[in-house]
């Protein structure tokens, strides 16, 4: 066996930090990978969330997120990796187990050419960026202390059952659904559960809810370029190699995100004379999302359509049937999750099962009996096998979507018997500063901009010193 490696450079031979199994680049890029979606969630919606709530809320909005991503890794090394990949299989979780062992997390990851490391920090980047999601219908009103205990409750009773059936090996994985990368698991489901939450929650305080702008329109434009630029790593690292199906991926999510941010653009001059930059940060939410499980797995010419509907569909919910409907205005979701996650996600999820292409799958998924697109199956004469694969998305949807409703529901009626959901009415006028005890551009004391000068060594003028005798 030593022969068969002597022709290699010193860097490329076997030992003990690099058995003959594992790739270097397959490895490195798997890390880099997971680097950019943490980047994504910290500081990439830390800052988004901060700036674009109201200034008295910034300081709780941001914290909501640091704190969900470093509660998320204590739980997910703990029980929650297992319950979503574990190897006992159940129906629709997996048996929950530690992730912390050397024996486990130095082990080789399936057929796959890095370590189960590689697929504990990766997996666990997406967990903290989907409760992370879900927390945007929940900003400005939500208990701090009942977010402590929603983000670990969620994340055991409702991630994990849509991470195992559609990832880890339970029933929609066998039956064949496609979701490259979580546009069911992470984007249906956050925006499922977030406006389910916020209808336990409760409506923002009524002059929140009327008057809600941006503090920081300029950092909310860099949180939203740390999220587009991670979505690299979000979708290029699913494939879990550096191979074709990751550039492949790459490209296609970010020709998708530039068509959705122009057609939501366009929509908002063409019916409301003005080119929102809020409007263009949720256009590019809308494309990175709808690409999402499908950007491995079609042509390019198919994600600009995507971007054409992810900027159009999602834009005609939140702007026009929003306003109409008496149900969305009864639920306060505050950032309209519900619309850039959920109804994107949805939709991506259809247009995957429709515009897959069967020669993409076999390079993604490897001989197993996914597909074809329905599209594809009209074109070739498979358009049984077409309808099949639509089918199984739309039992993924609804699936996902109902337990999302039960479980979230669940997890709140128990946390409201525990401490109140909803702030008081009180802390709710003061925002951050009732809360947390800190405000997010206050230099000095309740909003005073200096601190008051101090007199120890300064001489009196006269003036003043004959005022005072």
């Amino acid at each position: 066996m030593a022969g068969a490696y002597s022709s290699l450079p010193p860097g490329l031979m076997p030992n003990d930090a690099s058995p003959d199994w594992l790739n270097k680049a397959d490895n490195a890029w798997q890390l880099t990978a997971a680097a950019m979606v943490g980047l994504q969630s910290v500081p990439g919606l830390v800052i988004l969330y901060g700036s674009m709530v109201k200034k008295k809320w910034a300081v709780n909005s941001a914290f909501m997120a640091l704190y969900a991503f470093a509660m998320v890794l204590v739980c997910w090394v703990l029980w929650a990796h297992h319950l979503s990949f574990g190897s006992n299989i159940q129906f629709v979780v997996g048996r929950p187990n530690f992730a912390v062992t050397q024996h486990y997390l130095l082990a080789r990851y399936g057929s796959v050419y890095f370590p189960n490391t590689d697929l504990v920090f990766y997996q666990f980047a997406f967990a903290a960026i989907t409760v992370i999601l879900l927390a945007g219908s929940l900003l400005g009103r939500m208990n701090f202390y009942a977010w402590m205990l929603f983000v670990p409750m969620w994340l055991t009773f409702s991630y994990t059952v849509g991470a195992y059936t559609i990832w880890g090996g339970g029933f929609l994985y066998k039956m064949g659904i496609i979701d490259f990368s979580g546009g069911y698991v992470i984007h249906l489901s956050s925006g499922v559960a977030g406006f389910t939450a916020a209808y336990w929650v409760g409506p923002r305080h009524s002059h929140d809810r009327q008057h809600f702008p941006p503090n920081n329109i300029i950092h909310m434009l860099g949180g939203a370029g740390f999220l587009w630029m991670g979505w690299s790593g979000f979708n290029g690292g699913s494939p879990y190699a550096a191979d074709l199906s990751t550039s492949l991926a790459i490209l296609n999510t970010h020709i998708c995100t530039a068509t959705s941010l122009f057609v939501w653009l366009g929509l908002d001059m063409i019916f409301y004379s003005k080119s929102s930059v809020i409007g263009a940060v949720q256009g590019m939410i809308t494309g990175l999302v709808c690409i999402t499980p499908a950007a491995g797995i079609v042509e390019t010419w198919a994600a600009v359509l995507m971007g054409a509907l992810s900027g159009s569909v999602p834009w005609y919910t939140m702007m026009v049937l929003h306003k109409k409907s008496a149900f969305f205005q009864k639920v306060d979701d505050t950032l309209g999750v519900f619309h850039t996650h959920a109804v994107a996600g949805f939709l991506g999820g259809l247009l995957s099962g429709f515009l897959a292409k069967p020669e993409l799958l076999e390079l993604f998924y490897h001989n197993q009996n996914y597909g074809p697109g329905l599209l594809y199956g009209i074109l070739r004469g498979h358009v049984p096998h077409g309808l099949r694969q639509m089918g199984y998305q739309i039992i993924g949807a609804a699936f996902i979507t109902a337990w999302n409703v039960i479980a979230t529901s669940f997890i709140c009626i128990v946390i409201s018997r525990i401490v109140n959901l909803r702030m008081d009415e009180e802390d709710l006028e003061i925002g951050d500063d009732a809360v947390h005890g800190e405000e997010a551009y206050a230099l000095w004391g309740d909003g005073e901009r200096h601190p008051p000068p101090l007199r120890i060594f300064r001489t009196p003028k006269i003036s003043t010193f004959r005022r005072r005798h």
